[in-house]
């Protein structure tokens, strides 16, 4: 993909639907009893492949469009796997699949494509033991043999790293195990997982304590099938935000955006650094917060903000937008400075790794650490970035090269796909 810069950006975009919780849809409607009916379902092929995997398990999944209908067969009405079940590059479809599958009586195999393959399951597959589930693994990497058991064993965590895939995982796990199964999450991370099972019908709990929130649920616990409406994606929001904030006559509106406040630290973060960001029509639906975005050029970006250091919790609420906040950093006032984030060596690629050696090629300044990195504002060149196949890297690049004088090509930039197939028809449809 070759991109030139461009003036500015003007426009109205519908994103896609939010990949993690078009995710955790697809599997808790086939978890529950009775038909769901969900709507503006992500386009990603990680989606897909949650909805492959769940349809290898005997759940009867229709799709027409962006709308997926399911027929849910229960927490324990899957069907033994005639084959592996391929999660892709999808390691939300792995880890909460581990949850789900460890409670069956049955064994199954999760496979992923090379990427998935190398990147860390020993999160799962240790503290599911402690439920007396077992799995099989090379090295504590996929594929993954899950021997299934109902039930499970109950067990109280206190995870050693905040990620919600883990902490969904543990929960999907404890709906299939005797007694009451509790997460001590001592970060907070996205709750998806936790407003839609109550959403449906689910009892769980959760207490504040001094150390955090304690989530907890019983194995008794049965979910009501009950239609879903999946919001757009504010990761995916993130790039125009950050391309609209920083090139002067910008105005775009996004509709109907997650506005979950365990997702909204993008928002807070491009505001601390003078973006003006509005949110509009603000409403719930399916028990998430969901509005429009207006993002308008912004002279501010030109004052040197308070801080330029983003780190310590806010870092578990803003993990996927971690990439393009660098990237805006080239284009604020001292800059951008990124740590506690060593979660992103071990994601879809080593993004830390990945983003320093973009940056530098397009003439950035830029220092890495091992939790993240540090980039001076500067003025960016065209140049050829390599995605290293990973999705956030390709779109990310894609906007640096907006700003960035000449032309950049991106390498395997088809790899957006895996979040957001139409990003670059989108991105080309706003510029101007």
């Amino acid at each position: 993909m070759k991109i030139n810069s461009t003036k500015y950006l003007h426009g109205t975009i519908n994103l896609p639907g939010d990949k993690s919780i078009s995710h955790r849809a697809a599997m808790f409607s086939a978890l529950a009893e009775g038909e769901t009916k969900i709507t503006n379902f992500a386009s990603s092929a990680d989606c897909a492949s949650t909805l492959e995997c769940l349809k290898g398990l005997g759940v009867e999944i229709s799709r027409e469009g962006s709308t997926v209908f399911v027929k849910g067969v229960g927490k324990t009405g899957f069907t033994k796997p005639a084959k592996e079940l391929d999660c892709g590059n999808s390691g939300t479809t792995m880890r909460l699949m581990c949850g789900i599958l460890a409670g069956q009586n049955f064994d199954s195999v999760l496979t992923g494509d090379e990427s998935l393959s190398k990147r860390p399951m020993k999160r799962v597959i240790e503290p599911l033991a402690l439920m007396n589930a077992k799995i099989d693994s090379i090295e504590n990497h996929a594929p993954l043999t899950i021997h299934g058991k109902n039930p499970l064993t109950a067990h109280a965590f206190e995870p050693k790293i905040a990620s919600a895939q883990l902490k969904s995982c543990l929960l999907l796990a404890g709906l299939n195990a005797r007694g009451e199964t509790s997460v001590l999450e001592k970060t907070q991370t996205r709750d998806h997982t936790e407003r839609m099972l109550k959403y449906l019908g689910v009892n769980l709990q959760e207490t504040k304590t001094e150390n955090g929130t304690l989530i907890s649920v019983s194995g008794k616990e049965v979910l009501t099938a009950k239609d879903l409406n999946v919001p757009s994606d504010v990761s995916s929001a993130a790039f125009f935000l950050v391309a609209a904030a920083c090139l002067k006559d910008s105005e775009i509106i996004l509709k109907n955006v997650g506005l979950n406040p365990s997702r909204t630290g993008i928002i807070k973060a491009l505001r601390s650094f003078g973006a003006e960001i509005e949110i509009l029509n603000e409403t719930e639906l399916s028990n998430e917060l969901v509005g429009d975005l207006r993002v308008r050029g912004s002279e501010a970006l030109t004052r040197k903000a308070e801080t330029n250091l983003i780190g310590g919790e806010i870092i578990a609420n803003l993990i996927d937008e971690i990439p393009i906040l660098a990237v805006f950093g080239t284009q604020t006032q001292g800059g951008i400075e990124i740590r506690n984030a060593e979660e992103l060596r071990v994601k879809e690629s080593d993004r830390i790794a990945a983003v320093v050696e973009n940056l530098k090629r397009m003439g950035a300044k830029v220092e890495e650490f091992q939790d993240g990195l540090r980039v001076e504002r500067s003025n960016l060149k065209g140049a050829t970035v390599d995605s290293f196949g990973d999705h956030r890297i390709a779109m990310a690049f894609a906007v640096a090269a907006l700003f960035a004088e000449g032309e950049t090509e991106i390498i395997d930039a088809e790899c957006a796909a895996v979040s957001f197939p139409e990003f670059f028809d989108t991105l080309k449809n706003v510029c101007r």
